[in-house]
């Protein structure tokens, strides 16, 4: 069982940056992809960006430009930085890991863009 841990959410206003952190209780080696994931109110969840294991990424359009996903699998964590924020990335962000096809999930952190 692979625990996940966020940290770096918060308050920010608008226009603002914020970086994601996310550290794994096991090697991320042999990890198939590594990413966040968010989900705002009344809505569902939704991919923000992932990583694969030798570094390709894929990002949601919404995110293109602003954000940027690294991974470190020697120091097990996945990062995100998020870059010009807006109101509507008001959400609780989500690390998600998939290893051998079991998806794991952190327990979240809330980032909160005011205008």
């Amino acid at each position: 069982q692979v625990q996940l841990v966020e940290s770096g959410g918060g308050l920010v206003q608008a226009g603002g940056s914020l970086r994601l952190s996310c550290a794994a209780s096991e090697s991320t080696f042999s990890s198939n992809s590594m990413g966040w994931y968010r989900q705002a109110p009344g809505k569902q969840r939704e991919l923000v960006a992932e990583i694969q294991r030798f570094g390709t990424t894929n990002y949601a359009n919404f995110v293109k430009g602003r954000f940027t996903i690294s991974r470190d699998n020697a120091k097990k964590t996945v990062s995100l930085q998020m870059n010009s924020l807006t109101p509507d990335d008001t959400a609780v962000y989500y690390c998600h890991l998939d290893r051998f096809g079991i998806d794991y999930w952190g327990q979240g952190t809330l980032v909160t863009v005011s205008s």
